[in-house]
C-alpha cells in the first residue's frame, strides 16, 4: 500500500511541475514584452521551478528515509519479541522435559518394585 502511495505522489509531482512548465513558458510567450525581457523573464520562472523541485525532491527523500527508519525499528523490535517468545518457549519445554525425566524414574522404580514383588511372591507359593 505504501508503494502505491509512493507512486501516486511521484505521479504527482512529475505533473505539478510539467503543468508549471508549461504554464509558465505560455505566459510569457503569449506577453507582449521584448526578448531581453522574455528572456530575462524565462530564465527567473525556470530558476523558481528548479527551486521549487529540488525543495519537494528534498522533502521526499527525507520523508522516505524517516520512512525506512521507522521500518527498522519495527522489525528490530518484532525480531526481540520473537527471540523472547521463543526463549520463553525453550524454557517451559526444558521444565516440561525434566519434569517428564523425574515422572519417568518414578515410574522406573514403581516397575522394579512390582516385579520385585512378583518375584517374592512367586518364590513363597513355589
Amino acid at each position: 500500500m505504501a508503494h502505491d502511495d509512493d507512486g501516486l505522489t511521484s505521479g504527482l509531482l512529475i505533473g505539478f511541475i510539467a503543468g508549471s512548465i508549461v504554464g509558465a513558458v505560455t505566459a510569457l510567450l503569449l506577453a507582449p514584452k521584448s526578448g531581453v525581457e522574455l528572456r530575462k523573464d524565462i530564465k527567473s520562472k525556470s530558476d523558481e521551478l528548479r527551486e521549487t523541485a529540488q525543495t519537494q525532491l528534498r522533502q521526499a527523500r527525507e520523508r522516505a528515509d524517516g520512512l525506512v527508519k521507522e521500518g527498522r525499528r519495527r522489525s528490530e523490535e518484532l525480531i526481540s519479541q520473537a527471540k523472547r517468545k521463543a526463549d520463553g518457549l525453550l524454557s517451559d519445554a526444558g521444565s516440561v522435559i525434566d519434569q517428564a525425566k523425574g515422572e519417568g524414574g518414578k515410574l522406573k522404580s514403581a516397575i522394579k518394585a512390582g516385579t520385585d514383588a512378583f518375584k517374592e511372591e512367586r518364590a513363597k507359593n513355589s
